[in-house]
């Protein structure tokens, strides 16, 4: 499981474009795939068993490193981990402590006997990505701040008082930090991405053909089928063959040759006996 198609992501990387989190999760699934299935290759040769398909788990490369690279970095479609790297998990830190002290700041208008009377309700909330708190509007001027946005029916107001306009602003510019910082994390990725586009485009052609043999193997087995002799003529010889699409337990074996000593079968019947089934099945 986890092999995802990956050929436009490479394409674009290898363009200089830059992979989305999720182009790149899918990246890091295929490389895990990639490297559970070699695993599992280099397992049968250790317990000496020797098959056809052993050029295949040879040919398939893995990228531990990358692999890693990518989930360490990416949570999921919407989060980068603080692990990303130094300069991200510093600025996350410095927005923690400065919205700890925008809240703190906020908290006393909340909490105050002097302040509370003039507020919608008493709560803090964001516009714009900056903190304000809702105030009545007839009490405009005793909070005095910026107002980011008004309520539908303008009974209320979304203030951000003057007192924390600093503190928000830092917040802001921290903010635009984290958001270049995050592309300059998804860029590098996808450079790496795009070192190894050939050898992950390699491992994707062999999972497939993998997957294929494997899926065939199963369905055989499912069907309790046997690999025919493929004639180098035009002649047929089917014994005890069942149409694949047919229950098993109820369809009825038919053995056909045709083109040995006969190249013409008539076959006839009642409605419901097997005519068309046989025509199918040869």
């Amino acid at each position: 499981g986890g092999i995802r198609e990956v050929s436009a992501a490479l394409s674009r990387a290898e363009m200089g474009g830059v992979l989305s989190t999720r182009e790149l999760l899918d990246v890091a699934s295929l490389l895990h795939a990639a490297n559970q299935v070699r695993k599992y290759g280099a397992e049968q040769q250790e317990k000496g068993l020797t098959t056809t398909l052993d050029l295949y788990f040879s040919r398939i490369n893995s990228n531990k490193y990358l692999e890693e690279k990518i989930n360490r970095a990416i949570i999921s479609e919407e989060e980068i981990a603080d692990a990303a790297s130094t300069t991200l998990a510093n600025l996350r830190r410095q927005m923690r402590a400065q919205n700890v002290r925008v809240r703190e700041t906020l908290n006393h208008f909340v909490s105050s006997p002097t302040y509370s009377k003039y507020l919608q309700e008493s709560l803090i909330t964001q516009r714009d990505g900056r903190f304000v708190i809702p105030v009545k509007s007839e009490h405009r001027g005793d909070i005095p701040g910026m107002v980011h946005d008004v309520s539908s029916s303008g009974a209320t107001l979304f203030i951000e008082p003057a007192q924390v306009v600093d503190a928000n602003n830092q917040l802001k510019i921290l903010l635009g930090k984290e958001k270049a910082e995050i592309e300059r994390i998804l860029a590098e990725l996808t450079a790496d991405v795009a070192d190894f586009s050939d050898a992950i485009a390699a491992d994707y052609d062999v999972l497939c053909k993998l997957d294929f043999i494997f899926a065939k193997a199963r369905f055989s087995f499912a069907l309790n089928a046997c690999a025919p002799e493929i004639s180098e003529t035009t002649q047929v010889n089917l014994l005890r063959a069942r149409h694949p699409l047919l229950d098993q337990k109820k369809a009825v074996p038919i053995d056909i040759a045709l083109g040995g000593e006969y190249d013409t079968l008539v076959i006839t019947g009642p409605n419901t006996g097997g005519k068309t089934v046989s025509l199918k099945t040869l």
